[in-house]
C-alpha cells in the first residue's frame, strides 16, 4: 500500500557534499601520500597548487605559502615526493584535495628520469652542439610557426609580429602540441617547412602546460628533426621555467612564444631609423669630403699651378743632372782603368814572345824527323839529324857524339 512505502531521503548538492566532506575530513585527518608533481602551479600569494598523480590516478594538492616557505627544494613537474597533510572537500567545486603541511623529495619521477637519460644519449650523438648551430636570419622575408591554430601561443606570436613589422610574411603550419599524435604532426611540418623552403626561419613550439603537456617537444623523433632542419629554429616551448629537448637540438631557445616573435621579428621602425642615419652619416662624409677638395683647390690659378709644378721639377731635373755626371766621371775612371791594364799585358805579352826571344841569341832546337823539340842534351842521340831555328833561317846538324 501507498502509505507502507518507505519515504526516501532527497539531498541537495551542498547537503550531500557536506556530508561527504565531514565523512572524508573526519577519516582522513593526516595522511601521507607519495606521487609524482605533475601541473604545478605557484601563485604569487606563495601558495602552491599542482596534481599528485601515479599510473592509476591523482589527486588535486595545494600548499599554503606558511607552509610552503619551509621546504628545503624547489618542487618541479616530473619530482617524487612524499606528502604529508590531511584530505579536504572544496565544496565549490565538489572536489576532494590534500592540504599539505610537510613534503619532502623522495626521488626524480620516471619521466624526469626517462628525458635525462635520452638527453644524455643525444648529445653524446651531437644533437646538442653548439658548433652546429646557426644564426637567426637579421632581416628574414618570411617567418613559419609550426604550433596549435587555436592556442594563445599563436595569438601572441601573430600579433607581436604584425606590431613590430607589418612587411614580414607569416606561415602557419598547425600541428598538434600535447598527445600521442603530436610528435608525428610536428615532424611532418617541419619535413615540410624545409622540403618546400617555406620561410627563412622557423618558431616551433606552444604555450604552457605541465611535464605531460610539453613531453610531445622531447620526443626522440622531434628532437632528431629539428637538429636536421636547413631552416635556422626557434624552439619556444612553455613558459620561462618550462623545458624540452628540442630546446637543446634548436639553434636558439627562447623562454616563451611571444619572446621568440622578438627575437625573429626586426623592428620596421628601427631599420627605417637606422637606414635614415646611415644615409644622413654619408651624405655629412661626402659634403665634408667635397668642401674639403673645394678649398685645395682654391689655392690654384694658373701662374701658382706653374710654380708647384718647377718646385717639384727643378729638384728632380737637378738629380739628374748630377747623376748623369757622376755616370759619366764613373766610365772615364773605369775606361782609363782597363786602358792601363791592356797595356800592361801588351807589354808583357811583347816580353815573353817566343820571336823577341830569339832576336836576344836565343835558337830552337828539334828533331828534324819528328819536329820534337830539343830540351835537354840526354834527348839528342848520336846520329839524330837536328833542326836549328835562329831568329833567321835554319840550320841543320848532325849529333856525332852524346855528353
Amino acid at each position: 500500500m501507498q502509505g507502507d512505502e518507505v519515504k526516501e531521503n532527497v539531498y541537495s548538492v551542498s547537503q550531500i557534499t557536506v556530508l561527504i566532506k565531514e565523512l572524508i575530513e573526519g577519516s582522513f585527518p593526516s595522511v601521507t601520500i607519495e606521487g609524482e608533481i605533475s601541473n604545478f602551479r605557484p601563485n604569487a600569494s606563495g601558495h602552491l597548487y599542482f596534481t599528485l598523480k601515479d599510473s592509476e590516478a591523482q589527486i588535486s594538492a595545494v600548499m599554503f605559502r606558511s607552509r610552503a616557505s619551509s621546504l628545503s627544494f624547489t618542487p618541479k613537474d616530473g619530482m617524487k615526493v612524499r606528502a604529508k597533510g590531511s584530505l579536504s572537500v572544496y565544496q565549490a567545486r565538489g572536489n576532494y584535495q590534500i592540504i599539505i603541511t610537510s613534503m619532502t623529495a623522495s626521488g626524480e619521477g620516471d619521466i624526469l628520469l626517462m628525458l635525462e637519460e635520452r638527453k644524455r644519449r643525444l648529445a653524446a650523438e651531437g644533437l646538442f652542439d653548439s658548433e652546429k648551430k646557426r644564426s637567426l636570419p637579421k632581416f628574414p622575408k618570411t617567418i613559419g610557426v609550426i604550433t596549435s591554430k587555436t592556442g594563445a601561443a599563436l595569438h601572441d606570436i601573430l600579433q607581436i609580429t604584425h606590431r613590430r613589422n607589418r612587411g614580414i610574411n607569416v606561415v602557419i603550419l598547425p600541428a598538434i602540441v600535447q598527445g600521442d599524435d603530436a610528435p608525428e604532426t610536428i615532424i611532418r611540418q617541419i619535413k615540410v617547412a624545409n622540403r618546400f623552403k617555406l620561410c627563412d626561419v622557423l618558431i616551433v613550439g606552444r604555450g604552457g602546460g605541465s611535464l605531460e603537456d610539453l613531453l610531445p617537444f622531447s620526443d626522440e623523433g622531434v628532437v632528431r628533426e629539428v637538429a636536421a632542419s636547413q631552416i635556422p629554429i626557434v624552439s619556444a616551448v612553455g613558459h620561462e621555467i618550462d623545458w624540452a629537448l628540442s630546446d637543446f637540438a634548436a639553434d636558439v631557445r627562447a623562454p616563451t612564444p611571444s619572446a621568440a616573435a622578438e627575437l625573429v621579428t626586426p623592428v620596421k621602425a628601427e631599420i627605417i631609423d637606422s637606414l635614415r642615419m646611415t644615409k644622413d652619416d654619408l651624405y655629412r662624409a661626402m659634403k665634408s669630403q667635397t668642401e674639403k677638395a673645394r678649398l685645395r683647390l682654391s689655392g690654384f690659378d694658373e701662374r701658382n699651378l706653374e710654380i708647384a709644378f718647377r718646385a717639384v721639377e727643378q729638384p728632380l731635373i737637378s738629380r739628374l743632372d748630377a747623376a748623369k755626371e757622376s755616370a759619366k766621371s764613373a766610365m772615364e775612371n773605369k775606361i782609363a782603368m782597363l786602358k792601363t791594364s791592356v797595356e800592361k799585358c801588351t807589354h808583357l805579352l811583347e816580353a815573353t814572345s817566343p820571336e823577341n826571344v830569339l832576336s836576344r841569341g836565343y835558337s830552337i832546337v828539334r828533331e828534324k824527323e819528328t819536329g820534337k823539340i830539343i830540351k835537354s842534351a840526354s834527348d839528342a842521340k848520336e846520329g839524330m839529324m837536328l833542326e836549328i831555328i835562329p831568329k833567321d833561317g835554319k840550320i841543320f846538324a848532325t849529333v856525332t857524339g852524346e855528353n
